[in-house]
């Protein structure tokens, strides 16, 4: 049985953190990252990594290349790192890591994949089991017999220091799998998985509660002047404030590994203190990028709408945020959740639908599948014509019901109105209000909970808006 070496690490925030320098190391240890089932980064180069004894060389030699060696030599502190070429996708191998002229010694990892790996973060929408609830519960979880499709899924824990481990192993799809695992994960890894038609590995890194701030590194967080309050603020026993806090137990211990990109889902817990997220995401995606050494697509899930009785209009205000990203950020993308919400439940039941759009999106944009349409229509531009406005969409936009919902105007006065709707032209709308002589600006599901009736002619929804930024 293989050897993990794993760092005694914080369960809970406040406890001392694990010196490395102090670890006795023994020929060579993994962390637990590397385990059987694992599932590599196809065509590429991957990093591997670990522990062993000041001055040997370690190899690694993959069964799909049998006459590539890759070697390291560990390094004074105890550490190596090499790179191994990978080839198409397939498996299972076997992966053979051992010290030099110590072969038999070694540690041999079984049913090693080559595939498409993605990492899936975020707060409670992305750690959701089917187990806790989603459309077809039952014959979701029946089905879920996927051998190819393997998860990583971290365990909950925060530290205040950076951690280089973490206790997990590689897992198959199966249905007793998949039912403790994020719903959000295995759809968007099984939509892949049907149209790649290779392996997909899942390492799902996900906190119900937790803000955009604790995950990414202290170093890269904006200046936010009145984080001090917001903190007390969210003080909670079931998940940590403390900014960095899950980056250094559930994203650094990942690090370097090569992934094809990333999903997130997450937001809700943002929406209180809605000012930094732009910068704060714009931040976390490029600290991500350099820790894991690659320019990878970032997908974001859109905050679905729900009854959170804001006084500061902070859920349409993070939705915005969300959609600015999208727009300004390179290699990101947005999947509007609008019209799959429920204004009760934070955690809506269609995960299937979430799971399937951000598929789409990496198919897309990722996969250059371009017979596949991904994209939600967005506001682009208004103009005002008398008591008029007409307000235009990056692509074409239909309503099947009799009248169009979710639209208000705004007046001179900065009084809000609820506004009638019109198409014109494919890819304009006509919004107006009887009481309004000349609208100022034009907003549409704008707020908490909103659910609107416009889509795109690929049948998905509008992005919510304003025009008056």
């Amino acid at each position: 049985m293989r050897k993990h070496f794993l760092l005694a690490f914080s369960l809970f925030i406040g406890m001392n953190s694990y010196l490395a320098s102090a670890q006795t190391h023994t020929r060579i240890s993994l962390p637990s990252l590397f385990s059987d089932h694992i599932v590599l980064q196809q065509q590429d180069s991957v990093s591997v990594w670990g522990w062993g004894e000041a001055g040997s060389t370690v190899c690694a030699v993959g069964s799909w290349a049998p006459q590539d060696t890759a070697s390291a030599v560990v390094d004074d502190a105890g550490r190596w790192s090499l790179k191994l070429k990978t080839v198409a996708y397939g498996g299972p191998h076997t992966l053979q890591i051992f010290q030099a002229g110590l072969a038999a010694e070694g540690t041999t990892l079984s049913d090693v994949m080559l595939g498409e790996v993605w990492l899936c973060s975020g707060q409670s929408n992305m750690e959701w089991t089917p187990q806790n609830g989603i459309v077809d519960q039952s014959a979701e979880i029946g089905s879920a017999n996927y051998p190819d499709i393997h998860f990583f899924s971290l365990p909950k824990r925060g530290s205040q220091s950076l951690q280089d481990d973490c206790e997990a192993e590689w897992e198959c799809c199966s249905p007793d799998v998949m039912q403790h695992r994020s719903a959000v994960a295995y759809f968007f890894g099984r939509h892949l998985h049907k149209n790649l038609e290779m392996p997909i590995g899942l390492i799902v890194s996900a906190w119900g509660g937790s803000s955009a701030e604790v995950w990414q590194p202290e170093s890269s967080l904006p200046a936010m002047d009145d984080f001090p309050r917001v903190k007390q603020e969210r003080k909670c026993p079931w998940w940590p404030v403390e900014p960095a806090t899950l980056y250094n137990s559930m994203i650094h211990p990942l690090l370097p590994y090569r992934i094809a990109g990333a999903i997130w889902y997450q937001g809700e817990a943002n929406q209180g203190y809605p000012a930094p997220y732009f910068d704060l995401m714009k931040a976390l995606i490029t600290s991500w990028r350099k820790g894991f050494q690659r320019d990878f697509p970032f997908y974001l899930v859109q905050i679905a709408p729900f009854n959170y009785n804001s006084k500061n209009n902070g859920p349409a205000l993070i939705r915005e945020a969300q959609d600015e990203v999208a727009r300004q950020v390179p290699h990101t993308g947005l999947v509007v959740t609008n019209d799959i919400g429920d204004a009760d439940n934070i955690h809506p039941a269609q995960k299937q639908e979430v799971g399937i759009r951000l598929a789409n999106l990496a198919l897309g944009d990722a996969y250059g599948r371009d017979t596949i349409s991904y994209e939600s229509p967005r506001f682009e531009s208004m103009e005002v014509k008398g008591n008029k406005a007409l307000v235009h969409f990056s692509q074409p936009v239909r309503c099947e019901a009799k009248s169009i919902r979710g639209f208000v105007v705004v007046d001179e006065s900065g009084n809000i109105h609820p506004a009638e709707a019109r198409l014109r032209d494919g890819q304009a709308v006509e919004v107006w209000a009887k009481s309004v002589k000349r609208p100022v600006a034009v907003r549409y599901c704008f707020d908490d909970a909103t659910v609107g009736n416009l889509q795109g002619t690929n049948a998905l929804p509008v992005a919510p808006f304003r025009t008056d930024k």
